[in-house]
């Protein structure tokens, strides 16, 4: 008995040695990580306190709360969150069915898996603004190749796709979706690869067909997999910004301007960067609650197993 305490207290005692030593190795980094992060959040916050000068060589007024009593008032960032959030509900939801959906096809070819994902994840290599130029040239009202067959198929004959209010937004998403699904499904092939195959065997015994393992095993086994791809592709929807300036600008009729584009023009067309970073530093705190949500699904995911 004695003995097995002394193994568990020395045993303890050693993997205290490796954390600490761990945390020496890493604290460079952490240094220059805090120094990059904290100045410029506690600038914002600072910052959001001040009516910011129009023209150079004025000096910034201290108003207190007025920005953050102005962001509750004003009915265009309202609206703004709102464009936010079916741009997130939906593009995030397409995403995550087709990246599974990809996933579970590319799991079948398990000899030409390696090169099919590989043509697959090509997208997500293009920078955001390259891919913006793509496709706007690709919905060009004269000459985009898809406006073409889509007017041949007898669609949008008479509208402009990412001119009109109704079609402009579907398009970002589809531009978007394109983009980064390629993300979701190789987080779900890396989940897919780890599940045991011993538990798929004892399925086929018992007669359990293709949908039922997919329905019964395979999506619950994957819930932390799919989690954490949900929280990445989260933090990125929510400060998505390149292809929307490219093609839209927010626009038509503000139909397009999430919350990302409304920091971006009073930011550095308006210079009002008081205003702008109260709307940043709250785009910051949903982002941190929406992170915080998924990790907590995490934590108690891994204590259930």
């Amino acid at each position: 008995m004695l003995k097995d305490i002394s193994r568990v207290i020395r045993a303890q005692k050693k993997h205290g040695v490796l954390v600490a030593t761990e945390l020496k190795m890493l604290l460079p980094s952490l240094t220059v990580l805090a120094a990059i992060s904290i100045y410029p959040f506690i600038t914002m916050v600072v910052m959001s306190f001040y009516n910011s000068p129009k023209l150079p060589g004025q000096i910034p007024d201290f108003i207190g709360l007025d920005n953050w009593v102005r962001m509750l008032l004003d009915g265009g960032v309202w609206h703004s969150w709102l464009v936010t959030l079916v741009y997130f509900i939906l593009a995030l939801s397409l995403q995550l069915t087709l990246g599974i959906g990809i996933s579970l096809a590319l799991d079948q070819f398990k000899k030409l898996r390696g090169l099919l994902t590989t043509l697959i994840i090509a997208p997500m290599f293009m920078a955001p603004v390259s891919v913006g130029l793509l496709w706007h040239f690709l919905f060009h009202d004269s000459y985009g190749i898809y406006t073409y067959f889509l007017h041949q198929l007898g669609f949008f004959n008479d509208i402009s796709i990412l001119g009109n209010i109704h079609t402009a937004l579907p398009a970002i998403i589809l531009m978007e979706t394109w983009e980064w699904t390629p993300l979701i499904a190789i987080i779900i092939i890396a989940g897919l690869q780890s599940l045991p195959e011993e538990t798929y065997e004892a399925a086929v015994i018992d007669g359990a067909n293709y949908w039922q393992q997919l329905i019964y095993i395979t999506l619950p086994m994957l819930r932390q997999t799919i989690t954490v791809a949900l929280l990445i592709r989260t933090m990125d929807i929510l400060r998505f910004y390149d292809t929307i300036m490219v093609n839209t600008g927010g626009g038509p009729a503000n139909s397009t301007k999430i919350l990302a584009i409304r920091i971006f023009e009073y930011g550095f067309r308006l210079f009002n960067f008081g205003y702008a970073a109260v709307l940043g530093l709250t785009l910051l705190l949903v982002s941190v609650i929406l992170a915080n949500i998924f990790v907590k699904v995490l934590i108690e995911e891994g204590e259930m197993e």
